[in-house]
């Protein structure tokens, strides 16, 4: 169970690097990553005044504090003649926009992994005892995936918006669809391990 004083150490965390990197995009006029920062602030707040009513968990919590840093950091942490977005992790395949696997990709798959936490945790109230989890499970995955779309919106959004972006193109935007999959994906089996009804005393240790 999440405590009163975790809450507050969560709180202060994402306030910090809010604020933190707000000022720093706003100092080199990054403009396209303060639209970003705009973004986080909204769902800042939504979370935080929704928060008794949903109940979210210690893993969702510290999962969208942590994803939000990442974030942040991925386009203004500078790393060679990149930023830590561009950053190349292990040459799997690829090269250029194709280039597998990036910091990016990694910080996709992470990302959209606890957006399908999410998914899961708000239609959890709805799931019975007789659901059939093999058809959950794909709709559960296909949730978070919908949300990945949604955040590809957002960056066409900074596309047209803005000038000059960080934002790739095809390669990268399919990319980042994969990576959200697979984030979708493994979220499904942290579900099945930690979430099912199987496993009650799991269960009751993640409530907020």
């Amino acid at each position: 169970m999440i405590s009163h004083q975790e809450k507050l150490t969560l709180i202060g965390f994402a306030t910090a690097y809010i604020v933190g990197f707000s000022a720093y995009y706003l100092f080199i006029k990054n403009f396209e990553f303060l639209w970003y920062v705009a973004v986080l602030v909204f769902f800042f707040i939504l979370i935080l005044a929704t928060l008794k009513r949903s109940g979210f968990d210690r893993p969702i919590l510290w999962g969208l504090a942590i994803w939000g840093f990442l974030h942040m950091a991925g386009g203004g942490v500078r790393v060679g003649d990149g930023v830590l977005y561009a950053l190349e992790l292990i040459p799997i395949a690829g090269s250029g926009d194709a280039y597998v696997l990036k910091f990016d990709q990694v910080v996709h798959a992470f990302g959209f992994a606890v957006a399908t936490l999410v998914v899961f945790h708000l239609l959890r109230p709805y799931l019975g005892g007789k659901v059939n989890w093999k058809i959950v499970y794909p709709i559960i995955a296909l949730g978070g995936m919908g949300l990945g779309v949604i955040n590809e919106i957002v960056e066409f959004i900074a596309v047209v918006v803005f000038p000059e972006t960080g934002v790739g193109g095809y390669y990268n935007t399919a990319l980042d669809l994969v990576f959200n999959t697979i984030g979708a994906v493994l979220a499904t089996v942290f579900i099945h391990f930690y979430y099912r009804p199987s496993r009650p005393r799991l269960n009751r240790s993640f409530e907020v």
